[in-house]
């Protein structure tokens, strides 16, 4: 077997990996990847692993240390440096191949890396603002990435709607984590919104005055419908061949109405974790790629 076709061997195995990794962790993208074309999946698939490997830093060590460690390890393969080890590494490997061939910007991909310092301790969210730059720079930008690949240069034209729609996803997705976040000292529920409702910190992670805590719940429910909104219509305004060709990332979106239902249901929220259902998840995402593939809009509003 020639050295070449031994590394197009080790990067399919890397690339199915991937695959396996999104696939046990990240269900909802890794249905909705389903809907991209066939040469495009691995490359999202890639894109994907990669992002639950640098979110999962926090849960993988007990001082911030390691993780900041373990984030300076992406961005050094990021910028390039120390490749020849990265084929030990299947994400890495997977991913330096996908950046590679699709010339995706590197400073979105550290930019996301760096966001994730904030996971490694347990200071609290100063403010919506800044929640709103964590959600852009993580959720915001995993949209966006993703888009160039399926689109191109035709993604500039999605920036607005990766924009609003990570903010709407990543606020969802935190609000359904709370109990876990909790649990380990951890708030992403800005310091404003709280004060406004009397809380802080503190309140937030000793599960102090549920009422209050509801509350604040709701605003930030709000600013969530607010984001999905204006993602639903900066989709709605891109051409239907455009809108079709980027749609498998933004399919994500189908499901934040749902979850922020059921969210807005829960009376214990530091001990309930809501959401649609698994069952719910998928058909939600299948019927939202259909809609998708036939040029209509698959963004509900609340």
């Amino acid at each position: 077997m020639s050295a070449e076709a031994s590394s197009d061997d080790r990067l399919a195995a890397a690339y199915a990996y991937c695959a396996d990794v999104v696939r046990g962790q990240d269900r909802d993208r890794f249905l909705a990847s389903l809907f991209a074309p066939e040469p495009v999946r691995r490359h999202l698939m890639a894109l994907y692993a990669f992002n639950l490997d640098v979110a999962r830093v926090r849960e993988l060590v007990r001082e911030p240390l390691p993780g900041e460690v373990r984030l300076a390890w992406w961005r050094e393969v990021i910028e390039g440096e120390g490749r020849g080890a990265v084929e030990a590494h299947p994400v890495a490997f997977a991913l330096l191949d996908t950046v590679a061939r699709f010339d995706l910007p590197k400073a979105s991909l550290i930019n996301l890396v760096d966001a994730r310092i904030f996971d490694l301790y347990d200071d609290p969210m100063p403010s919506l603002g800044d929640l709103e730059g964590y959600a852009g720079e993580t959720a915001g930008a995993l949209l966006q990435l993703s888009a160039l690949l399926l689109g191109g240069a035709a993604a500039s034209a999605a920036s607005e709607a990766s924009g609003h729609g990570g903010v709407a996803i990543a606020l969802t997705g935190l609000m359904r984590s709370l109990p876990i976040h909790a649990a380990r000292g951890q708030c992403y529920l800005p310091l404003d919104i709280l004060a406004r409702h009397g809380l802080d910190r503190d309140a937030v992670v000793t599960a102090q005055d549920a009422p209050a805590l509801r509350a604040a719940l709701a605003e930030l429910r709000g600013v969530a419908r607010h984001h999905l909104a204006q993602a639903g219509a900066a989709l709605g305004r891109l051409p239907v061949a455009t809108r079709r060709t980027l749609a498998t990332p933004y399919l994500a979106l189908s499901l934040v109405p749902g979850d922020l239902k059921a969210l807005a249901r829960v009376r214990e929220p530091l001990r309930e974790i809501a959401g649609l259902g698994a069952l719910w998840r998928t058909f939600t995402v299948w019927r939202a790629g259909r809609r998708a593939a036939a040029g209509k809009a698959w963004v509900k509003s609340l």
